[in-house]
């Protein structure tokens, strides 16, 4: 049932009744698959993709921070990529290849809420060698949704 997953995938909100229809099942055997697929941990959570650019008055501000740290000799990345999870400011922590070992997206309300974050609580941490913090400038997709601002919407009916 791969393709009751991507279903899913591009959009949470279809009902049992509309997934059951689009995959020529029952709505049971799409309930109870999608049941196995929570118990399981393939279906972790459903998300609301918001452009928070568009909401008045919500200033956030998104950085990517790379970091280089010192595995433990037990359990690798596993220890510093958990601890690192545990701060509010942190949406999400992936381990790369490359030149930097965690990638770890982080919101605050402003640049200097981030920096300090990165200053006073994730390099003060033991295993972190570096960071690098990027700030996040625009967001032109994210997922499978494009979101565009009013001038960029301008800009394609000029185009077009």
């Amino acid at each position: 049932m791969k393709k009751l997953l991507n279903l899913l995938n591009e959009n949470s909100r279809l009902t049992n009744a509309q997934l059951a229809v689009m995959l020529n099942k029952t709505e049971e055997e799409v309930a109870s698959q999608i049941a196995a697929y929570e118990e399981a941990g393939i279906i972790r959570g459903y998300k609301t993709i918001i452009n928070w650019e568009k909401v008045e008055s919500y200033n956030k501000v998104t950085a990517l921070i790379e970091l280089r740290v010192t595995p433990k000799r037990e359990t690798g990345f596993d220890t510093i990529a958990h601890r690192i999870m545990q701060f509010e400011e942190v949406e999400s922590v992936y381990l790369m290849s490359g030149g930097f070992d965690l990638a770890v997206m982080v919101h605050g309300q402003s640049m200097q809420d981030i920096a300090m974050f990165v200053a006073k609580r994730l390099s003060t941490l033991e295993s972190v060698l570096s960071t690098a913090t990027h700030f996040v400038l625009s967001r032109y997709k994210e997922g499978d949704v494009i979101l565009t601002t009013k001038n960029e919407d301008r800009r394609r009916e000029y185009r077009e």
